[in-house]
C-alpha cells in the first residue's frame, strides 16, 4: 500500500480515535485501512518529552491555530483553541492527563439516545484499551496498547494537596479510573518510559508496520458521494487535488471542530448555512455544528513559603540540564508532565456525582508555559465539569482552506457564575489546611482581596481560559432524533457509507480531560464498523457517595 488509490476504509484524522480505528480495523488483515492527515510527523522532544507540553500547542507546525470567536460574555476575549496538527493529532500536544470520565456521564449518553454506550457497555472497552501500571486491581486493563502511568510524587507539595483534600472532610480516592472517582488522589498521565505515550505512539505507527494501513499526507476537502452514498474522499496534497475510493465506508475523525466543516463542505448540515455557501444539500441535517461543549477553568495560585518549587528550573541552564538527561535517560523532570495530584469533588449537597475537576501542578504558571509568578509557587487548575452552556461550528466559506467559525458562548448562564465562585472559594478552604500550612504564603491569584460575588465574576471573566476539550458538534443520538448527526453505531443519518467517531459525537461532555473517552470512542466504533458484536457489558457498579442528596463532602 504504498500508494494506495482505494481501500476498504478510509478514516480522515489521525487523531485519538482515527489512530485506535486505524489500528483495530487493520488488526485481523482482512480489511485495507488509509488514514488521510494534513498534519506532519511527531519526531522530535518538544512532543515526544512530556515535561515539553506547553511547546507543541503553541507551534503553528502541530497546531491548527484556532481561535474562538469574540465571547460576550467575556468581554468580548477570543480564546485559543489549540487543535493537533499533526499524527496522533491532540493526543501529541496535550497535557497527557488521563480520565476515562464517570460511570453516570455514560449512563446519561445512554439515556439521551446513545444506546449502547452507557458505562457497562463502556468499561470493557477501557478495559481493552489500557496498559494500567497502576490502580484499583479488577477495574483497570493491563495489556492493551495504551500505558498509563503514575507520576512519582516525590514533590511533597503533592500529598499535601491530597492530604488537604482529606483534612477538608473530602474523600480519598485510590483510582480516579477505577471504582471511585470522587475524591483527593494520584493523577493519570499517557506517559510510557520517560516519553508522551501519544495515540501515534500507541495506535498508528504500530499499526502502519502492516501491509494492509497506509497514511495519505493531505487536506480533507469533502466526503465524495454517488447519489446519497459516501464512497471516498477528496483531499488536496502538494498543490494537487486527489482522491482516495472507500470500498467499504468513509469514517471522519478529524475532532469536533473540522469533523463538522467536513460534513457541511460535503453537503451534510444544516440546509440553509450550506445553500448560503453555494453547497449542494446531500443531506439536511440541523444538528451538524450544534451542541458545542468545553470546559474552562482557573488558575488560583499561592506563593511557596519554600524553595521546593519548579520555579528553580524555568532558567535555561537548569532548562538545558533537564533536556539532556531527559534526552539520554529518558528520565527526570523531563519524564512527566507534572501533573501528579488531581482531585474530583461534588460543588454542592444535592449533585449526584462530581462536578469540579482540579489538576494540582508545584508551580505557579499559566498551562502555556507564559506568565509564570515572580517567585516560588503551586497552583491548582479547578473548573466544573457540566456547563449548560452551548456553542457552534459554522462555516466561514466554501473554501477548505479557511478555519471555521467557533463560537463557545461560554459563561451564557448564570449556573456557570455561580459555579465558578464556588471552585474559587472551596479551593481557598482547601488551601487553608494545616497539611499546607508549612508551605502556603500570600495568595497571587486572584488575591485575598477578591472575595465578593462582583469581584469574582470579575476575575472570572478575565481570567477563565479553555481546558481545551471541545466536543458535541456531531452529537450521536436515535435515528429519529432531528439533531442527531449520528446513530449509535457512529453511522451518519440519512447518508449511507459514512461515520463520525471522534469527541465530536459525544452527547455531552464527560468529567475530565478528553483524551480518554476519544480513544475509547475509536475502540468502539472499530467493533460497529467491522459488524462485529460488541464487547460482554460488565456488571461492576461506580461508587456514588451514599449522602449526595444532603452533603456536599
Amino acid at each position: 500500500m504504498d500508494n494506495p488509490r482505494e481501500a476498504d476504509y478510509v478514516i480522515v484524522g489521525a487523531g485519538s480515535a482515527g489512530c485506535a480505528m486505524a489500528y483495530r480495523l487493520s488488526e485481523d488483515g482482512r480489511h485495507s485501512v488509509v488514514v488521510v492527515e494534513y498534519g506532519g510527523s511527531d519526531m522530535g522532544p518538544f512532543i515526544q518529552m512530556p515535561a515539553a507540553l506547553s511547546y507543541p500547542m503553541n507551534m503553528r507546525r502541530y497546531d491548527w491555530g484556532y481561535w474562538s470567536e469574540p465571547e460576550p460574555h467575556l468581554g468580548g476575549r477570543r480564546l485559543a483553541c489549540p487543535r493537533g496538527k499533526v499524527i496522533g493529532g491532540s493526543s501529541s500536544i496535550n497535557g497527557m492527563v488521563y480520565v476515562r470520565g464517570h460511570a453516570c456521564d455514560y449512563d446519561h449518553w445512554d439515556e439521551q439516545g446513545a444506546t449502547g454506550w452507557a458505562y457497562k457497555d463502556m468499561l470493557p472497552y477501557f478495559e481493552r484499551m489500557e496498559h494500567a501500571h497502576g490502580g484499583q486491581e479488577g477495574w483497570r486493563g493491563v495489556d492493551g496498547p495504551l500505558h498509563v502511568t503514575r507520576g512519582a510524587r516525590r514533590n511533597p507539595l503533592f500529598d499535601a494537596f491530597i492530604e488537604a483534600g482529606r483534612q477538608a472532610g473530602y474523600q480519598v480516592t485510590e483510582d480516579y479510573n477505577g471504582e471511585k472517582q470522587e475524591g483527593f488522589g494520584a493523577m493519570e498521565m499517557t506517559v510510557w518510559r520517560g516519553r508522551r505515550w501519544s495515540a501515534a505512539n500507541a495506535y498508528l505507527k504500530p499499526a502502519l508496520r502492516r501491509p494492509n494501513a497506509a497514511l495519505r499526507r493531505g487536506l480533507a476537502r469533502r466526503v465524495l458521494f454517488e447519489g446519497r452514498r459516501a464512497v471516498g474522499v477528496e483531499y488536496e496534497s502538494g498543490g494537487r487535488i486527489e482522491s482516495i475510493r472507500a470500498r467499504r465506508e468513509v469514517i471522519l475523525a478529524a475532532s469536533s471542530l473540522n469533523s463538522p466543516k467536513i460534513l457541511k463542505l460535503s453537503g451534510i448540515g444544516p440546509a440553509a448555512e450550506l445553500r448560503r455557501h453555494g453547497i449542494d444539500v446531500v443531506a439536511d441535517r440541523p444538528g451538524v455544528g450544534e451542541n458545542l461543549q468545553d470546559h474552562l477553568e482557573l488558575y488560583l495560585q499561592m506563593e511557596c513559603l519554600k524553595p521546593i518549587t519548579l520555579y528553580k528550573h524555568l532558567n535555561p541552564i537548569s532548562k538545558a540540564i533537564i533536556g539532556a538527561q531527559w534526552l539520554f535517560f529518558r528520565s527526570g523532570h523531563g519524564a512527566t508532565n507534572h501533573f501528579e495530584s488531581a482531585a474530583f469533588v461534588r460543588s454542592r449537597a444535592g449533585v449526584q456525582y462530581p462536578d469540579i475537576q482540579y489538576h494540582f501542578l508545584p508551580v505557579a504558571i499559566r498551562y502555556d508555559g507564559k506568565a509564570p509568578a515572580k517567585s516560588h509557587g503551586f497552583q491548582a487548575h479547578v473548573g466544573p465539569m457540566r456547563s449548560p452552556s452551548r456553542g457552534d461550528v459554522r462555516l466561514r466559506s466554501a473554501d477548505p482552506r479557511d478555519p471555521p467559525v467557533i463560537r463557545f458562548n461560554y459563561m451564557s448562564h448564570e449556573r456557570d457564575w455561580e459555579d465558578f465562585r464556588i471552585c474559587i472559594r472551596l479551593t481557598r478552604e482547601i488551601f487553608g489546611q494545616r497539611a499546607f500550612k508549612p508551605y502556603a504564603g500570600r495568595e497571587i491569584s486572584p488575591g485575598e482581596t477578591v472575595a465578593g460575588d462582583d469581584a469574582l465574576d470579575d476575575f472570572i471573566r478575565d481570567a477563565v481560559e479553555s481546558a481545551y476539550h471541545p466536543c458535541g458538534t456531531c452529537r450521536m443520538g436515535a435515528a429519529n432524533d432531528s439533531m442527531a448527526v449520528v446513530d449509535p453505531q457512529c453511522r451518519v443519518i440519512g447518508v449511507a457509507g459514512l461515520r463520525v467517531a471522534d469527541s465530536s459525537i459525544f452527547p455531552r461532555i464527560t468529567n475530565g480531560n478528553l483524551n480518554g473517552p476519544s480513544l475509547v470512542t475509536g475502540e468502539k466504533a472499530s467493533d460497529h464498523i467491522l459488524g462485529r458484536d460488541p464487547l460482554p457489558p460488565s456488571n461492576r457498579r461506580a461508587w456514588i457517595h451514599p449522602d449526595w442528596r444532603t452533603a456536599q463532602r
